[in-house]
């Protein structure tokens, strides 16, 4: 299994365990909630949806609307099915969770695992949070050596991404500071932001601010009908 497929699986469990939902919901749920998945189709999810229900995580219910109901005889389509959480896909996710190794805070994976920090043990969040911090503080280290040995050789051009790349890691290494700062006094996040994603910075490939109230998601897809 990839990074970005596993990741995937743990996101869709994640906001299964809120509550169960058909496919559009939940492609919906992971474009606006969880940047990192805003540029994925249907495609990508229901191989997914089918390998977590045939590992048993999953289980698929009829759509028991009153619109799906009476929607389906007259468009000819079959009514949405619902996907649920299973006892063993709750126990997965809460595996899954607990996990606080390299996988938990590359790149790839921080923005989904910070997104679920609210069903996330404190111990928990803290082990990730530090190990981010620590993996950015050595990437930063490795830039500016990277800089002080080439800048004689790049352009102004090159070298004002260079300073840029530094200056998106450091603005996150000042953010993770101020998280775990906040968990070591026993605060936690409140409000919408609490569940928000972080940004992913397209110049140096690490997570940034927080999005704000005023994002804009992108449009919603017309309802699919189950596969």
């Amino acid at each position: 299994m990839s990074r970005r497929s596993g990741i995937l699986e743990f996101a869709v469990l994640g906001l299964l365990r809120e509550s169960p939902m058909h496919g559009y919901e939940l492609r919906k749920r992971l474009n606006t909630s969880l940047g990192v998945f805003r540029a994925f189709s249907y495609g990508t999810l229901y191989p997914c949806l089918k390998t977590l229900v045939a590992n048993g995580w999953l289980i698929e219910e009829p759509g028991n609307t009153t619109e799906d109901a009476l929607a389906a005889p007259l468009t000819g389509r079959r009514a949405k099915i619902v996907y649920r959480l299973t006892a063993d896909g709750k126990e997965h996710f809460e595996q899954l969770l607990s996990q606080t190794g390299p996988d938990a805070y590359e790149d790839e994976t921080f923005a989904a695992r910070f997104a679920f920090f609210g069903q996330t043990s404190r111990d928990v969040r803290m082990r990730v949070l530090e190990g981010r911090r620590s993996r950015l503080e050595e990437r930063l280290e490795k830039m500016r050596v990277s800089l002080a040995r080439t800048r004689e050789r790049l352009d102004d051009y090159t070298l004002e991404l260079q300073r840029h790349g530094m200056e998106s890691v450091e603005r996150e290494v000042r953010w993770l500071n101020e998280l775990i700062e906040s968990e070591r006094a026993g605060r936690d996040l409140k409000g919408p932001a609490s569940g928000a994603t972080p940004r992913q910075d397209t110049t140096s490939g690490t997570s940034g601010d927080l999005p704000r109230s005023g994002d804009h998601p992108r449009p919603d897809s017309p309802d699919d009908t189950a596969t």
